[in-house]
């Protein structure tokens, strides 16, 4: 008898989870309409307006055309326009040619390389844990935050090595919170007592079903269950954590196994399509077993996090709220494209925090699976975002006790390439109201 994966959702959501967008039946009515109320003429002057998975397209293509005067672009929702940003030059005609493919074009100060090897200074001189990075193409600058947990002389450090870096490349701000990986208690699926949350159901490479869920639940458990003390239903293939991701690929026992290509939002299902980048300004939606929906906008890209127990690298950064038990949970937007898979954060849903995401793209590809109508494939997402992490009872994240929620994150990865705005897209769609 195949298994169809329909997970079963807290009646009663925890308190503050939903605040910002209330009933899940706000999301569906109308998640299929069009954004795009621009010019298809790639020769207009003016900025086109964009959905943000069109404006991923066209910033790829810009990114190559400007060379060495590309700083970054990324996403304004409101006007709903690609903003790339230049270094001024003798080339004026490749900044011409950038707004007659639709784009806005403005002049900022530091280059991409000058960011990126702010970046990798940061990384080589206070990869402190408590502290993450991403580059902000809307300021232009090097994003770092600061938990609560560096004080003292971690703190001197980490502010004088932002200092040398030159006045104008990094900011530096601090969040009331502690920078963990996302894990409690409760029901999802479960493995060797630790509960998980599938994120997005997808094809394997040799077209059998399978889910992809937090990197730190594949070195967990091998086998998992829909139900605390159930059967085994999948069992783990491929795992990264930590280091450069945290992702796992998880084939259902039973090929027969029905996964259809959707988000649970508890009493409705969100279809999903395919997966999308990420956009630097793009609204974006999670969705978790201990906070239901949430909502959020995308605030830098390719970042670091130093979790106490080391450093995972190449995560999106979001302002988008999550507590334990929503590691592992699906972030999409309102028209259906799967972009991230929780893995941790500060802060809660009542005072808000940061979250961050593990890049569906990226996990595809290293897993070599499929989602949604990318290939056909059983499809992404049932389960839309349970809790991520260990149970009260278990060892989830490999590096970490998940005993209380601390699962760890990986001691490798490369800061040198957080946050290129050129990474723009995703797709948030519309349709979305409230």
């Amino acid at each position: 008898m195949s298994h169809k994966r329909i997970p079963k959702r807290r009646a009663a959501m925890a308190a503050g989870g939903v605040v910002a967008l209330g009933a899940a039946a706000i999301l569906l009515p109308n998640a299929n309409a069009s954004q795009d109320g621009g010019s298809s003429d790639d020769a207009a002057a003016a900025p086109r307006t964009l959905k943000a998975a069109d404006a991923s397209d066209l910033a790829a293509r810009l990114a190559g055309l400007l060379g060495d005067s590309f700083a970054g672009s990324y996403y304004d929702s409101g006007a709903r326009q690609l903003v790339v940003n230049v270094v001024p030059g003798d080339n004026n005609q490749v900044v011409v040619q950038a707004e007659k493919a639709g784009a806005k074009v403005r002049e900022v100060d530091n280059s991409m390389g000058e960011l990126r090897g702010g970046a990798q200074t940061l990384k080589a001189e206070a990869g402190i844990p408590g502290t993450a990075w991403a580059i902000d193409p809307r300021t232009n600058k090097i994003l770092v935050t600061a938990d609560s947990t560096v004080t003292g002389d971690r703190w001197d450090r980490l502010e004088s090595t932002v200092d040398g870096l030159g006045s104008g490349m990094a900011t530096v701000r601090k969040s009331a919170g502690t920078f963990k990986t996302f894990a409690s208690g409760g029901d999802a699926i479960f493995g060797g007592g630790a509960r998980c949350s599938l994120g997005f159901n997808v094809t394997a490479g040799d077209g059998s079903p399978a889910f992809l869920t937090a990197g730190h639940c594949g070195v967990a458990a091998d086998q998992w269950s829909d139900a605390q003390g159930g059967q085994p239903i999948a069992t783990v293939d491929q795992a990264v954590f930590p280091g450069e991701g945290d992702f796992a690929l998880v084939r259902y026992d039973d090929p027969a196994t029905e996964a259809p290509s959707e988000v649970d939002l508890g009493d409705q299902t969100l279809p999903i399509s395919g997966a999308a980048e990420a956009a630097v300004g793009q609204e974006v939606f999670r969705m978790g077993s201990t906070t239901g929906l949430a909502d959020g906008q995308v605030l830098g890209l390719d970042a670091t996090v130093n979790y106490p127990e080391g450093t995972v690298t190449g995560l999106i950064q979001t302002d988008v709220c999550a507590e334990p038990g929503d590691s592992g949970g699906s972030l999409f937007t309102r028209d259906g494209l799967a972009i991230g898979l929780t893995s941790g954060g500060s802060g809660d849903c009542t005072v808000g925090g940061e979250t961050f995401f593990q890049p569906v793209t990226t996990a595809l590809a290293a897993v070599g699976a499929t989602l949604g109508g990318e290939d056909g494939g059983a499809g992404a997402g049932d389960a839309g975002g349970a809790g991520a992490g260990a149970g009260g009872e278990g060892d989830a994240g490999g590096a970490g006790d998940a005993g209380d929620g601390g699962a760890g994150a990986g001691d490798t990865g490369d800061a040198g390439d957080a946050g290129d705005g050129a990474a723009v897209g995703g797709g948030d769609g519309s349709g979305l109201t409230g």
